[in-house]
């Protein structure tokens, strides 16, 4: 057994010797607990990794332009260094274009307002000093008004804009903004860019048993603080070089 959020992978051979490995998140908790804040800081981006590869399997001319950026990349080095992660700005839109559709948090830390405001025009909603206020990231990222196409996953969208993460933008936000924003945020995104260079360097994947990828299932379960993919991810790995 592991912690909720660890991200499982496990292995068995077939007829061709290949791998099958299941990017697995354990259910987190329903109720919350004292170590939601560490768990945090590991579900959050093993459950992004699962997305990005989901979707990108799900996308295969998106898959193949960034491998196609990341091998460019490399060449015939033996490795990928972190370096070379300044210069993958194809898989940084894609991470980015993951996070507007997948935050591994819907639900940010809650807010208390200052002052009064009103909110959706003149017959709309009158939010009034000190009230709480949680703020739905997943809906911010699929709003009609910003994004275009919002249940598309298309990382060109980032090609000739400056929106980002980083809490100035509020059209993104999967990790809050301002004093409270994510400390780990730099720590996760460098996680989650190095492994994924990693994975689509070495290796090609494929869905296992001939299964279509139009029948592969992209529901989201959101019983705890993180939201997670309902159905397990499989995928065979074939050996790049």
């Amino acid at each position: 057994m592991g912690c909720p959020g660890t991200l499982r992978c496990y292995g068995r051979s077939n007829n061709n010797a290949m791998a099958v490995i299941a990017f697995s998140i354990l259910a987190p908790y329903d109720s919350f607990h004292p170590h939601d804040t560490f768990v945090g800081g590991i579900d959050t981006s093993s459950i992004t990794i699962v997305w990005v590869m989901s979707e990108l399997v799900k996308n295969p001319r998106v898959l193949d332009k960034v491998q196609a950026e990341i091998r460019g990349c490399v060449g015939k080095k033996a490795k990928l260094d972190q370096d070379d992660l300044k210069n993958l700005k194809y898989l940084k839109m894609v991470v980015k274009e993951t996070f507007r559709m997948h935050p591994p948090i819907v639900l940010l830390l809650p807010r208390e307002t200052i002052r009064h405001c009103k909110i959706g025009g003149d017959n709309g909603y009158d939010i009034y000093p000190k009230t709480r206020i949680l703020v739905n990231a997943w809906a911010i990222g699929r709003d009609p008004k910003s994004w275009e196409n919002p249940d598309e996953f298309y990382p060109e969208r980032f090609e000739d804009n400056d929106i980002d993460f980083k809490g100035k933008h509020f059209q993104l936000v999967p990790f809050g903004a301002g004093r409270r924003i994510c400390p780990g945020l730099a720590m996760g995104v460098a996680t989650v860019e190095f492994t994924l260079a990693n994975l689509l360097y070495w290796f090609d994947w494929e869905l296992p048993n001939g299964m279509e990828r139009e029948a592969m299932s992209m529901e989201e379960d959101g019983g705890g603080i993180t939201v997670h993919k309902k159905t397990p991810l499989y995928l065979v790995p074939i050996k790049y070089i």
